[in-house]
């Protein structure tokens, strides 16, 4: 008990901070970041962001806290990095390389594109505290190609980090960040460049046959107390020559996914998150369970997909290995029906096969 008991408290403390910070437990403006001016909209009230799906959740983060039952963690994995990936694909190609946690390197059409990319050692406001990652990234920082475009699903600590992404500008002076409405202030005064704010559904070109469209989730957003649902949380869809790829970023469920589809076609890939979904009447309406994440993928009408948020931070009860045992489990119980899905491993990269070459069933959607 002596050895267990300061452990268990550290990592209160330390989701303490991070939930203080994102605005589900207590916290002060000190990290407030500024927040969207702008008119009413079906998804803007006029002060904050609202989902079109509103959940509530079940219980409150004292609850949370006073009953937790946390699955194992590492203390660390000392493992080796994967690859350097290639430089870049021709017209046409799909490649998908697992980093860590949500960022993913997205290469397609000639164009690298990196998602909610995190390098740091913990995501928090501070260094000395909050979750500190249980391995390395898996492809080292020197070893990415030339990045062309970043994309912030939200402003939350382990997807928009700050110093992350002040290393890739420097590296890559032409890098363009994309964030949802609001977050270019915040972005700007960091130092960052070449920033584009988008609404749901906005398209942009990234180059003359690829474009960007912005893709409604079920989340929220802020870097402190006072700032909750300032700025907008959105994924992306990339479409062009090699058809079209989904990411997703944090979600809970919702009819997004159908939504996607019927607006934007079946997805020859999808990236969707997996963890941080325990306790689920406390986690269910911010972020998918593996199960809905496999749903999704049937709703998006995926060829292929491809999980992240796991196995990098300890965010919530689930134990390290969990969301990728549920997520096996979720796909078994669907037998012979079930899509595909590529549990990559952390560095492991993988070409993407044409659709044309395997067709995927048309499915209904439908719910969990």
């Amino acid at each position: 008990m002596k050895r267990t008991l300061p452990r268990r408290l550290l990592l209160s403390l330390g989701v303490l901070l991070v939930f203080t910070v994102s605005g589900v437990g207590i916290g002060g403006c000190i990290f407030s970041a500024p927040t969207w001016k702008g008119p009413k909209t079906d998804h803007f009230d006029g002060e904050r962001f609202v989902n079109l799906e509103p959940r509530e959740q079940r219980g409150s983060f004292l609850d949370w806290q006073l009953n937790r039952k946390p699955g194992p963690w590492k203390e660390w994995r000392d493992v080796p990095p994967g690859p350097p990936p290639p430089e870049r694909v021709a017209r046409g190609g799909l490649r998908v390389t697992f980093i860590n946690h949500a960022t993913v390197l997205l290469q397609l059409d000639g164009l690298n594109i990196l998602t909610d990319p995190i390098y740091s050692e913990r995501c928090s406001p501070v260094s000395f505290a909050g979750p500190r990652r249980v391995r390395p990234p898996g492809i080292r920082f020197e070893d990415l190609p030339p990045i062309d475009v970043v994309v912030l699903s939200h402003n939350h600590y382990d997807h928009m980090d700050v110093a992350t992404l002040r290393r890739l500008q420097e590296k890559f002076p032409g890098l363009r960040v994309f964030a949802g409405l609001g977050n270019r202030a915040f972005l700007e005064g960091k130092g960052l460049k070449q920033v584009t704010e988008v609404d749901w559904w906005q398209e942009f070109p990234l180059g003359p046959e690829v474009t960007l469209v912005s893709a409604r989730t079920q989340h929220f957003s802020n870097r402190g107390l006072f700032d909750r649902g300032g700025t907008l949380w959105t994924g992306y869809v990339f479409r062009g020559p090699h058809g079209a790829t989904y990411f997703a970023g944090d979600t809970g469920w919702g009819r997004q996914f159908a939504e996607a589809r019927e607006r934007l076609g079946p997805m020859r890939l999808a990236v969707l998150p997996i963890g941080a979904y325990k306790p689920e009447w406390f986690m269910s309406p911010v972020h998918v369970s593996p199960g809905e994440a496999v749903q999704a993928s049937v709703d998006l009408g995926a060829r292929y997909s491809v999980p992240m948020h796991y196995g990098t931070f300890q965010l919530a009860d689930d134990g390290e290995e969990e969301p990728v045992e549920d997520l096996k489990r979720a796909l078994g119980e669907r037998g012979g029906q079930a899509p595909e899905w590529w549990v990559l491993g952390f560095g492991e990269g993988r070409d993407v096969p044409p659709v044309e070459s395997a067709p995927a069933p048309v499915v209904p959607a439908s719910t969990p």
